[in-house]
């Protein structure tokens, strides 16, 4: 078995481990796994990428850095934990809209069908924002999760010009990261949302890491087939 294999099954255990521990309580068993999740998938897209005889996109490394620095900010309780959480991701997002970007999407977004896909995600945001904004305001996080939620956006946007597991992954991304804000708003709380986070956020980095595993040693700028996929719910 290819040595990138192994470390995406390690990444999967340590997915389920981290689910099991949302699902049952498991405060020290995520304060564990949590951590260990964007790391693996680092390792995996460095080990794939060599395997492809490329190299990985820093740009991608870098926001699976930011994005366990995230991680272990969300571990802790309060705002302030929160905010520091949402300036890694922010960071995270940017990082991947310039991957992105450096690989032809502002180009293939010109193009039909994709073209549309920004005006949806930028509905969708507004929709979302209108309906968690008195929540958000009352908890002092209306302007910051506005301008996050743009980026996000934006960052969803371009990734369906990557290929289907690009998209769909930037899709659960954003999914996971609704679930979190209407829960800060108090608008929803569906039952097992910790799990729901969790396993969409996984599955979407998890999906985004693969397909740029996928393309790896392909020149900025190349075509990619465009997909349709889905936006989150």
């Amino acid at each position: 078995m290819p040595r990138s294999r192994t470390l995406l099954a390690a990444f999967l255990a340590v997915t389920v481990a981290n689910l099991l521990a949302n699902a049952t309580g498991g405060g020290v068993a995520e304060l564990l796994t949590k951590p260990l999740l964007m790391p693996l998938l680092a390792a995996y897209l460095w080990r794939a990428t060599a395997e492809r005889g490329a190299r990985p996109d820093r740009l991608v490394l870098a926001a699976l850095a930011f994005s366990t620095g995230g991680d272990v900010a969300l571990l802790g309780d309060g705002t302030g934990w929160f905010m520091a959480g949402m300036v890694c991701f922010l960071a995270a997002h940017l990082c991947y809209l310039a991957a992105f970007t450096r690989h032809g999407a502002a180009t293939a977004l010109r193009r039909a069908p994709l073209v549309a896909v920004p005006l949806v995600y930028a509905v969708l945001t507004v929709v979302a924002l209108t309906w968690m904004w008195a929540g958000l305001t009352d908890a002092g996080l209306a302007v910051p999760v506005a301008g996050y939620a743009l980026a996000l956006a934006a960052m969803a946007s371009t990734a369906v010009t990557q290929g289907w597991r690009v998209g769909l992954g930037a899709a659960l991304f954003l999914g996971s990261d609704l679930l979190i804000a209407t829960g800060v708003a108090g608008v929803a709380q569906p039952p097992g949302a910790p799990v729901l986070v969790m396993a969409s956020y996984a599955a979407g980095q998890a999906l985004i890491v693969i397909g740029r595993a996928g393309r790896a040693g392909t020149p900025a700028g190349a075509p990619v087939t465009p997909t349709t996929a889905p936006v989150a719910r």
